[in-house]
């Protein structure tokens, strides 16, 4: 039986410190799904492509390469920007879809995925489900911070405008829309630090997981 933790939500909310603490605390393979769309928008910048056309999309997911997905290229501003584009594309989505199915089946002695549609489409069936969100302010702030820290500085205004275009894009694109599932814990970090809110986290999942550990080591 496979357990899996499914985070959800939107860009800079944490969802994915958060996964990864959780996955440490568990000892449980981790996957950052966004990472994988990340790989498919640098496939298609490299190349010279054109983000809005499927067919560069597409060509760019078929040959994404799983190994870079922690090169520190791929968390610039503009191949978020261009991910959140080709992750609209069905066919682009369909093809990482078989990928991240195999990982969660197979990761033991289980797995934390982040992502968007993780515990609506990916994983329906995950043993723990989070929707991590902020106040976009919030978000765009905290994004603000990281680029400062990072030499990258920018006006927090356009961070903000970003962030609400792709908030806007990713809820309303046809495919997989970003939405909690209906059986997701909601967790708001508008005011939480990373702890506080990992503290939060740990004590929505931890029963189900546990539980499910337990049933696996009955069995």
């Amino acid at each position: 039986m496979t357990i899996v933790i499914a985070v959800d939500g939107t860009a800079a909310s944490g969802k994915g410190t958060l996964a990864k603490r959780l996955a440490r605390h568990f000892g449980f393979a981790h996957l950052d799904s966004g990472s994988l769309y990340r790989l498919v928008a640098l496939g298609v910048v490299q190349a010279h492509g054109d983000p809005a056309n499927e067919a560069d999309a597409l060509k760019a997911a078929r040959a994404i390469d799983p190994k870079r997905a922690g090169d520190p290229v791929i968390r610039t501003a503009e191949i978020a920007n261009v991910a959140s584009v080709v992750s609209a594309f069905p066919a682009v989505r369909a093809t990482l879809l078989d990928f991240q199915r195999a990982f969660a089946a197979t990761a033991l002695p289980g797995a934390v995925i982040d992502g968007r549609d993780i515990g609506t489409v990916v994983c329906p069936d995950a043993t723990a489900k989070l929707y991590v969100d902020a106040a976009p302010e919030v978000r765009a702030h905290r994004r603000w911070l990281e680029l400062q820290a990072a030499g990258h500085p920018r006006e927090e205004s356009a961070i903000l405008a970003e962030i609400e275009a792709r908030d806007a894009r990713d809820r309303n694109r046809a495919v997989a829309p970003l939405k909690p599932a209906a059986d997701a814990y909601l967790l708001d970090t508008s005011y939480l630090d990373i702890d506080a809110a990992f503290a939060a986290a740990l004590a929505l999942v931890k029963p189900g997981v546990e539980n499910a550990l337990k049933a696996r080591q009955g069995g």
